[in-house]
């Protein structure tokens, strides 16, 4: 009798991942993209900027072959080095920590580990990024962490940082993702009036977003 009572507990452990895991397939790939793109052109700027200040001089040389590493999606060099000069991410953030540079450094390792499926290490770096000013990278780099927490099944941490990621962002263009991660993982441990509550944010303020037309349905799936 004891296996029978503990079976549906596992059931809804086994749900409760898969569903996690499927929300993460869905939204993952073009979130990270968006990122990329965004981190490589503020990471131009930024590289060229800081070229001018010696302090900074060789942290910004090495960002630069980096990122040409980072955009042809050769992430082993790009983390690691090549042998030829190029040191890599993990060492820039190591011995540059405490320039922008390496600040940087931290937030391309990150995703770099989160585009090879290296979770746990892509957390440790996205959570040693210090955010900025800018309006889209550090929501999205927040919003990153937090599909990462979710890979990693720690949920609660998930959806408290997609939740940040979405407030940070206040935009059309991504708040609406991080709110339907953050409503689908409360679905899946049956916090249906947290869910409720992401979804109807989305009706309520983003009436512009591209996941706008599609609310409802999810707003009638939590409160049958």
């Amino acid at each position: 009798m004891a296996e029978k009572t503990n079976q549906p507990n596992h059931m809804a452990t086994d749900h409760s991942t898969s569903t996690s895991e499927a929300l993460i397939d869905k939204y993952r790939k073009p979130v990270l993209i968006g990122v990329a793109v965004v981190v490589l052109a503020a990471g131009g700027i930024f590289a060229y900027n800081q070229f001018s200040k010696s302090r900074n001089e060789k942290a910004a040389e090495a960002m630069f072959k980096g990122e040409q590493y980072f955009a042809a999606d050769n992430y082993e060099k790009a983390l690691n080095g090549d042998g030829q000069g190029y040191t890599g991410f993990l060492a820039i953030a190591d011995k540059y920590g405490s320039t922008k540079s390496g600040n940087l450094a931290n937030l391309y390792a990150g995703i770099c580990y989160a585009q090879t499926g290296k979770y746990a290490e892509a957390k440790k770096y996205l959570d040693q990024f210090s955010t900025c000013d800018d309006a889209m990278v550090s929501p999205a780099a927040i919003g990153m962490l937090g599909n990462c927490y979710a890979q990693l099944n720690e949920l609660d941490k998930a959806t408290e940082t997609l939740l940040k990621a979405a407030k940070a962002a206040n935009s059309n263009s991504l708040s609406p993702i991080y709110l339907i991660q953050a409503g689908e993982i409360f679905e899946s441990q049956g916090k249906k009036d947290k869910a409720l509550e992401c979804y109807k944010e989305i009706k309520e303020k983003y009436i512009q977003s591209m996941q706008f037309g599609e609310i409802d349905k999810y707003i009638e799936r939590v409160t049958k």
